[in-house]
Parts: structure tokens; C-alpha cells; sequence
């Protein structure tokens, strides 16, 4: 597992494999960025016309590897471009992070790497460590010996005297968000033989004993007395049996209780409404919304953030059965509104249904959804932006603030009043599935009808970005991303006040 540090050292004389320096895009050709001054002077001047000629532009992303110039103690320098360079103020987090990611990618099966990038201040200092430990994000679990290269052992970032204490913290909030994070990253690439329901809950026990946070998991039976339809409907065909997991983080002293609720299909075949062939794949992914509640939760305890919070993890496996529900079947939700399942395959909404309602009851003041809910929310804004609905528009604009400052990219949509009556059901007070144009629109407005119409309530589909099937890019690695785990965070950190939100 990775570690960040930090040091005074100066960058050329600390010990380490590899000294990693950012270079930006200058007028003329690339520059080195502040922080990489000695190493540019051990090269004798020379280090823009090397990187000139080798083809490197400063574009965000490159990577470069050249051999240490005598006076530099790590054995190589890796050069990893930032983009535009800046004449003035801070360089973006965001780009810090990705090009932190991407040399920490770039320096797997190194031992230890000294970060000489632009950290003039503790916000910069907290992306580089962020976008490092995820980018040296490895899943391993199910690799051979020998198969795959370990992520670097240790990365310290060069600071100076000044900005030592600061930056020290900065990089324990990003050690703690980077791992619960690569927790959320973890679980998502799970494969689901090995991940059901009853198994994700024993993990969310455990974490929650070892946090000291409130766990509680309702099994199958549980469930039945307490009238969780939408769960159980779900359910039915596995032979896995569903769980709601309740965790909860409470601090003494908090004005705000938060809930967020997340999706946590362990696998979703369809269920009678089959997938076709070639979309299966990668529906071990369909929990990704639970993992990420999940996470956040972990996470904001770790920070010891001044809010109650509470997880609702709504967990099931979709699949086809004799015992599975079939399209036309009625469900009686918890709460007693019925809903008549048109389409087994949009399940999500079902399950999120019964935890928003449960969620509700406990009084928050306000409620954050998290899912792969649509294929239509990935047809409409791609594979690296969700989607945030919401029934008041000032606490949607809230979290699409905070996702912009924690390095997510959000877009608001709408709740067309005029796609509700698509819902309408024939025997039912409503159908899980209306108008097919906007599909991702009517899901949020089935998701509102479950919530109490006096609390707040957003509702982030996160079905583009939470798993990455491309080749890696900056910290983002093939499969599980951790999506929507920094916004939640980045949120519930404002709403506590405990922290000035750091700038982008």
C-alpha cells in the first residue's frame, strides 16, 4: 500500500528511486514548473532543450523518464506535464492531481519517488497526494504471484520550512479520502461470486466496528416483517437474499443530520427482463452507489467532521428465477405505496425507493441518492460526468459546487412535471418505468415520489462514471472509479463548516 509524506529535504540530495517534476506548456516550448529549480540547475541549464527534443510539450498527461545528472540523488527523473503553464496563482487542483496520478501509474514497482511539483499551498499539496494514492491504486486480489507490478512503496513531497505544517495536514485529509476511496474502488471490482449482499454487509460491519460507527444490516427475514417490498421484489430471484444496511456516524457536536442512500445491486442480470449479450459484463459494477455511500461515510468519520450522517446501503441481486419477480407484478413498498414493475431491469430505482423512505423517517434534513441507475444518463452525458436532480434547486447547485471543488464533474438536469404522468400505472400507484425519452429523467422523478415532500433531496447517476473501461488516464485506472465519494465528502464537509473548501 502507498504512503505519502512529507519532507524539507531539498529535491536533489533526498534518497529515493525517482524524483518526479512537473513541466508546463510555455510559449516556446516546455518549462519546468516550481518546485523542479534544482533539479533544472543540475542539469546545467539544459533541461527545457532535452525535454524540446525528446518531443515533450508539457501537455497534461506526458510522461517522460531521463536518467539523473550528477548532483541529483534519486536515480531518475520523471516529468510529468501539467498543461498551460501559470504565470501567476496556484496551479489547478484538479490538474495536479491528474498528473500526480499519472506518475504514480508511470512509477509501479518503484520503491520510493520524491514529489518536486508546484505546492505553494496546502490545497495543492492535498491534490498531489490525492491523485497519488489513487493513481497507484492497484487490484491485485485475484492476480498470481508475480503476475502484476506493485504500486510505488512511498511518495514525499518536497515542501518548503514554511508550508511544512499545512501541508502535513493536507496530505492526512487526502490520506484518508484516498483510501476510503480505493476502498469504495475496491468493492466495485469485486466480482460478484465473491461479493453478495450478506458479504458486503459483513464488510460494512466490520469497518463500522473497527470505526466505532452504528451498523445495523436487516436480513431477508427482517425485511419481510418490516414490509420492504421494493428490496425483497428485487431480491426474490437469487439465491442470495437482499440486505439494508444501516451506518451511521454521529458527532457530539453536529446541527445537521445528512442521509445519503445508495444503490447496491451486487449484480444485475436483469432479472426477468434479461440483459442482452455484451451488457452483462461488467454488472458486478451495479453497487457502485452503495460502495461510495459507503466510503463517504468511513471517510467523514476518519475527518471527525461536526454532522450526523448516516449510510442506508440498499443491497441485492438481480436475477432470473422461478421465483424472481416478473413484469407486471405488484410491489408493496415500504411505506405501503405500491408500485406495479413493468421492467425488471429497472431495479435500482426499486430498492433506492424502500431506503428513501426508511432514510425519511429519521428525519434528516436532507437526503442524497447515489446510483448506476440509467443507460440514458450515459447516453446524455458520457462516461466522466453524472447527472445531479434535485427537488430544490439551490441544494442541487450546493453539490454541484462541491463536486466542481472536489475534482468531479457534474451536470444539473431537470424534473419535467410533464414525464411524471408516463408513470402512471393501470393497477398501481405507480410503474417503476415511463417515458422512454428522458429515461433518466423519469427515474429521478420516480425516486422523488419517495421522499418526504418538506426534507431536500438530490439524486446523483453516477452510471457514466463509476466504472472506467478505457485505458488509464491521470488517476483514473481500468474498472472501479470511487465516483461521487469525493463530492459526498466535499459536501458534507461544507455543510458541517468545519473546513474552508478548497478551490479547484
Amino acid at each position: 500500500m502507498t504512503t505519502v509524506t512529507v519532507s524539507i529535504s531539498p529535491a536533489v540530495s533526498l534518497r529515493a528511486d525517482a524524483i518526479v517534476i512537473g513541466v508546463a506548456k510555455g510559449p516556446q516550448g516546455p518549462v519546468p514548473a516550481p518546485g523542479a529549480e534544482t533539479v533544472a540547475k543540475a542539469f546545467d541549464g539544459a533541461l527545457a532543450e532535452i525535454l524540446g527534443m525528446l518531443g515533450v510539450t508539457g501537455a497534461a498527461g506526458e510522461v517522460v523518464k531521463l536518467p539523473s545528472p550528477d548532483g541529483v540523488e534519486a536515480g531518475m527523473v520523471l516529468a510529468v506535464g501539467l498543461g498551460d503553464a501559470v504565470n501567476s496563482g496556484a496551479y489547478d487542483a484538479e490538474k495536479l492531481r491528474e498528473a500526480t496520478g499519472a506518475a504514480a501509474r508511470s512509477l509501479a514497482g518503484t520503491g520510493k519517488a520524491a514529489l518536486a511539483l508546484p505546492v505553494e499551498t496546502a490545497e495543492a499539496a492535498e491534490a498531489v497526494a490525492l491523485g497519488g494514492l489513487l493513481g497507484a491504486y492497484t487490484f491485485t486480489a485475484y492476480r498470481t504471484a508475480g503476475n502484476a507490478k506493485a504500486p510505488v512503496g512511498e511518495l514525499t513531497i518536497l515542501t518548503d520550512h514554511a508550508g511544512h505544517a499545512s501541508a502535513k495536514a493536507a496530505v492526512q485529509r487526502a490520506t484518508v479520502i484516498g483510501r476510503e476511496l480505493n476502498r469504495c474502488r475496491d468493492l466495485v471490482n469485486m466480482p460478484a461470486n465473491d461479493l453478495s449482499p450478506d458479504s458486503f454487509a459483513a464488510t460494512v460491519q466490520a469497518v463500522g466496528a473497527e470505526y466505532r460507527l452504528e451498523v445495523e444490516v436487516l436480513d431477508d427475514k427482517m425485511l419481510a416483517e418490516g414490509s420492504f417490498g421494493g428490496i425483497l421484489g428485487v431480491g426474490q430471484g437469487s439465491a442470495n437474499p437482499p440486505r439494508l444496511v444501516k451506518i451511521a456516524y454521529n458527532h457530539s457536536e453536529a446541527k445537521t443530520n445528512l442521509a445519503f442512500v445508495g444503490k447496491g445491486i451486487t449484480y444485475d442480470s436483469g432479472g426477468i427482463s434479461l440483459k442482452p449479450v455484451g451488457s452483462n459484463e461488467i454488472m458486478k459494477r451495479d453497487m457502485s452507489g452503495a460502495a461510495a455511500v459507503f466510503a463517504a461515510v468511513a471517510a467523514v468519520s476518519r475527518l471527525g467532521l461536526r454532522i450526523n450522517l448516516t449510510g442506508w446501503l440498499a443491497l441485492a441481486e438481480n436475477m432470473p428465477s422461478g421465483s424472481a419477480t416478473r413484469p407486471g407484478d405488484v410491489l408493496r413498498m415500504y411505506g405501503g405505496k405500491t408500485v406495479e414493475v413493468l421492467n425488471t431491469d429497472a431495479e435500482g430505482r426499486v430498492v433506492l425507493a424502500d431506503a428513501l423512505v426508511r432514510a425519511g423517517e429519521e428525519k434528516p434534513d436532507a437526503i442524497v441518492d447515489v446510483a448506476t441507475l440509467t443507460a440514458a444518463m450515459r447516453m446524455a452525458l458520457g462516461n466522466r460526468i453524472f447527472g445531479v436532480m434535485s427537488n430544490n434547486d439551490d441544494f442541487r447547485d450546493r453539490i454541484l459546487d462541491a463536486s466542481k471543488r472536489a475534482g468531479e464533474q457534474a451536470w444539473p438536469l431537470p424534473l419535467p412535471d410533464q414525464l411524471r404522468k408516463s408513470l402512471d400505472s393501470r393497477v398501481a400507484d405507480i410503474a417503476n418505468t415511463g417515458e422512454r425519452m428522458g429515461g433518466g429523467l423519469v427515474a429521478g422523478l420516480f425516486l422523488r415520489e419517495f421522499v418526504p415532500d418538506d426534507t431536500d433531496w438530490a439524486h446523483l447517476d453516477i452510471a457514466g462514471p463509476a466504472f472506467h473501461e478505457g485505458a488509464p488516464y491521470g488517476y483514473t485506472l481500468e474498472g472501479g472509479t470511487g465516483s461521487a465519494v469525493r463530492t459526498l465528502v466535499q459536501l458534507a464537509e461544507d455543510i458541517a463548516g468545519d473546513r474552508k473548501p478548497a478551490g479547484r
